[in-house]
């Protein structure tokens, strides 16, 4: 009986369904594509690959209510109920967020990888550091003296960086030790 009311409702969802895969299928292989070819790391690919998931995930639970004959004026309250709470959330926690885009911008147009030296040019604090790790909210710095600093990704596109020396972790190591 649900079957038979709703066809073309399912048929429609089905239709959007396969149409974001495809989507999905075809950004992770353009973000798989891209990486490579700028020697990004692989956690970090699959990271932004969640992150297209998620989003494209979210347009479906907003555009299968529509689908099925529901009309905007019926889900204003709805959204506008869940947008608020989420809008106090996220403003609750904007440096996490802010974080994560800036992590997001870097997996774009970050044009150091790991393993390269770089200097950043803080004025109360500057280091010389060696990147050892890009994740989603901050980076892994080695410094010189072998301490390990986690600086966060906002602060990274909002200072001034030198590259110092590429792909200087291998220096680190003089006995040759493979570093895989």
């Amino acid at each position: 009986m649900f079957f038979e009311t709703y066809k073309f409702e399912l048929i429609n969802t089905g239709f959007l369904l396969t149409f974001l895969l495809v989507v999905r299928f075809v950004l992770n292989t353009l973000i798989g594509k891209i990486s490579r070819k700028n020697g990004i790391n692989l956690a970090r690919i699959h990271l932004i690959q969640r992150y297209v998931s998620v989003t494209l995930l979210l347009i479906a639970l907003i555009i299968i209510p529509f689908i099925f004959g529901t009309h905007f004026k019926d889900l204003a309250l709805f959204f506008s109920s869940i947008f608020a709470v989420i809008g106090i959330g996220l403003f609750a926690i904007w440096s996490i967020l802010s974080n994560i885009t800036s992590g997001i911008i870097m997996f774009f147009s970050f044009p150091y990888k790991v393993g390269d030296k770089i200097q950043i040019h803080d004025k109360d604090f500057p280091i010389e550091a060696i990147i050892e790790d890009i994740r989603a909210f901050q980076l892994h710095l080695r410094l010189d003296n072998g301490d390990l600093v986690t600086y966060p990704n906002n602060l990274m596109l909002q200072k001034a960086v030198t590259l110092v020396e590429k792909d200087a972790i291998e220096d680190m190591f003089d006995d040759g030790t493979d570093l895989i």
